[in-house]
């Protein structure tokens, strides 16, 4: 019989690659299309707007409408989950077609309002890079609610952070072989997800050259797949197989092999 540790294990990786993908995917084709605007790291714009002010730039207002926009949408998956698991349904296939469905329409916002994105604060531009906030901000939030075993998946400097730690520890010889292992194992955890990110931030950048922001369809795409591979929209399943490990983040989760 297949070991559950080892299938949950691999199952884990592969949500951690897809959605570190998806993250910085769409915060390099945003930042890029957007003159400048973050949808996963909004505290980033706040370092932006400082600099916009002094050197006298467009786009602060975007800039600004991000934080709020951003805590909305972590309020309305707060909500949402809540509301679905009181319906018996799992609150993650929906999350992920709402982040899908926010980054199409996003993706296809300036052609929807017939007016092209410029430099300055445009309507088109404000509309496109809001519903692109607000998709990141479901994920940011769906992966503390509910993903919470996982790597953090929209930020890497806390993963690059504790993958160095560890790969000192790895190769270190006066380390005690106990923390070497464990060690190998969140090492084992975390560059998955870092090396997703890396390479989702290029072909952001290279979608966009080829397709503008309609290349935001393909982390879309991705969503969905992540739905279906949750479960779909149905009710939760009463048999239901969970193994609790440690989370990347210190603290116990349960995570689920048939969510």
């Amino acid at each position: 019989m297949k070991d559950p540790q080892i299938s949950v294990d691999h199952l884990e990786r592969i949500d951690a690659i897809l959605l570190s993908f998806v993250a910085s995917y769409v915060d390099t084709a945003v930042f890029v299309g957007l003159f400048g605007l973050f949808t996963s790291h909004v505290t980033g714009n706040f370092v932006l707007i400082g600099a916009a002010l002094v050197h006298h730039a467009d786009g602060v207002e975007t800039k600004l409408l991000a934080l709020p926009v951003f805590v909305l949408a972590i309020a309305a998956t707060v909500l949402a989950v809540r509301a679905l698991e009181r319906r018996g349904r799992r609150p993650l296939p929906p999350l992920l077609i709402a982040e899908a469905f926010f980054l199409v329409i996003s993706a296809c916002a300036p052609t929807l309002m017939g007016s092209a994105i410029r430099p300055e604060n445009s309507a088109a531009a404000m509309v496109t890079g809001m519903l692109a906030v607000f998709a990141m901000g479901l994920q940011n939030a769906y992966m503390r609610i509910k993903l919470g075993a996982l790597p953090p998946t929209t930020i890497m400097t806390g993963n690059v952070t504790q993958a160095t730690i560890d790969a000192l520890a790895i190769v270190s010889t006066s380390a005690p072989a106990p923390d070497r292992d464990a060690a190998a194992r969140r090492f084992a955890r975390m560059w998955p997800a870092i090396a997703a990110f890396t390479i989702g931030a290029a072909l952001g950048a290279f979608g966009f050259i080829v397709a503008g922001l309609l290349c935001l369809v393909v982390p879309a795409a991705l969503c969905l797949v992540l739905a279906a591979r949750f479960g779909g929209l149905g009710a939760a399943s009463c048999s239901v197989t969970t193994v609790t490990r440690p989370s990347a983040r210190g603290a116990r989760h349960g995570y689920t092999l048939r969510p």
